[in-house]
């Protein structure tokens, strides 16, 4: 294929991956981009309403283009990155392609996707995709790649599929960027319709499964997962939502190898700002979890200190998900809330209308400085927002790293 013949929709790490990996003089379209322009590598950048499908033969988009968008929509030959090196039918297939996992769901997908990547390290495993390396930059010689993977990306996946796809549970995410929860659901299950005979789907229960020639595990809870692998949940050391993603990341070594290896998961150590633990001088335990950014993560994280009074920091960008369900959960708890971020308000209606106490905070700082007023060594101050952190902070890191640097300064 013809470089002048590939069109790269938006100017980002995963499309100028591609460029790189084709050696530069690409061409982009960006919605960034007001006049034409060349970057270093001879890659042309054009504004994103220049596109004419009629002058491209296959356009490749940066996963986070929703579906609504007009270059999406004038498309005729959409590949997504996976399609582009995974799929038999791309004109830049890999003529030996990787043995492939792809890790999706709702919460705990980078950590699941570390913790496989670690258990199946000395088999040559490499990750990527949604957790930071594009596919470009994975060794195409590398056996087994392990890919995290968003809806975004399942979305605009046609061709390509996994010989392993592993679902964690999901809830609604996204939903302005799919349109509804039922187009999420759909997409995180697309992968199904093209797996085949002899290919193996870890699937949560109640789900409306597409007719799949896979081989499709439910589970519903980690003894689902025990009874069915036989891996022993006593033996692993983590809680809460991460000994769901170990029991899962050891179902697939035992279906793959027949190897459930204790001492290998247990030596994995979590990423920080997965509810981690900090010790203040006065003895008073606040714990990190500013990667919850949806309520699926926060609920567990919740759930692992219910024999304690909980001060617990939510708000942030919801991405439009209804929290009604999820306030009616809460409301069984023994916790205070600090509302902050741009959806401080509506949590703030909702404690009210659940009988939750709430104080509306708005900003981090001012939530930090009510808790400390009212934490003592017998409560459990908790940062789980369930909500992202771009309407105030840069990521997740730097809302987790402010937490922490306050209570420092204590």
């Amino acid at each position: 294929m013809q470089k002048d013949k590939l069109a790269l929709f938006g100017y980002g790490k995963t499309t100028k991956a591609i460029a790189s990996y084709l050696g530069g003089g690409c061409i982009f379209f960006d919605d960034n981009t007001t006049t034409t322009t060349t970057d270093s590598n001879n890659n042309i950048i054009y504004p994103s309403t220049e596109f004419e499908s009629s002058n491209f033969e296959i356009e490749v988009p940066t996963p986070s283009i929703p579906p609504n968008h007009p270059l999406i929509k004038k498309a005729n030959n959409l590949f997504s990155e996976y399609d582009l090196f995974l799929a038999p039918n791309s004109p830049l297939a890999l003529p030996n392609p990787p043995f492939s996992i792809w890790i999706s769901g709702t919460n705990g997908k980078t950590t699941t996707t570390q913790m496989l990547t670690h258990l199946l390290k000395s088999k040559g495993a490499v990750s990527g995709g949604n957790i930071g390396t594009p596919l470009a930059n994975l060794n195409p010689k590398a056996p087994i790649w392990v890919l995290e993977t968003s809806s975004f990306t399942l979305h605009h996946t046609k061709y390509a599929k996994p010989n392993i796809y592993l679902l964690l549970p999901i809830t609604p995410d996204h939903i302005s960027w799919h349109g509804s929860t039922k187009e999420y659901i759909k997409d995180k299950l697309r992968p199904l319709e093209l797996m085949e005979e002899g290919e193996l789907a870890l699937i949560p229960k109640g789900l409306p499964l597409p007719k799949s020639d896979a081989w499709i595990v439910e589970y519903e809870n980690i003894e689902d997962i025990k009874e069915f692998f036989n891996i022993e949940p006593s033996k692993i050391d983590f809680q809460g939502a991460f000994l769901l993603d170990a029991m899962l990341s050891l179902a697939v070594t035992k279906a793959l190898f027949d190897e459930v290896d204790y001492n290998l998961i247990n030596s994995f150590k979590l990423d920080a700002h997965r509810q981690e633990k900090i010790i203040d001088r006065f003895n008073r335990v606040w714990i990190n979890d500013s990667k919850a950014t949806n309520i699926d993560a926060t609920l567990k994280a919740v759930e692992i200190f219910k024999d304690k009074e909980i001060l617990l920091i939510l708000g942030g960008d919801d991405k439009g998900v209804d929290l009604n369900d999820f306030f009616n959960e809460l409301k069984n708890y023994n916790l205070k809330i600090f509302a902050i971020g741009s959806n401080a308000s509506k949590i703030k209606r909702l404690s009210e209308k659940n009988s939750i106490e709430c104080y509306k905070a708005n900003i981090l700082e001012e939530a930090l400085k009510k808790i400390d007023k009212l934490h003592t060594q017998d409560t459990i101050a908790l940062l789980s927002p369930a909500a992202s952190s771009l309407d105030q902070f840069k990521s997740y890191a730097h809302r987790g790293d402010s937490f922490k640097n306050f209570i420092k300064n204590l």
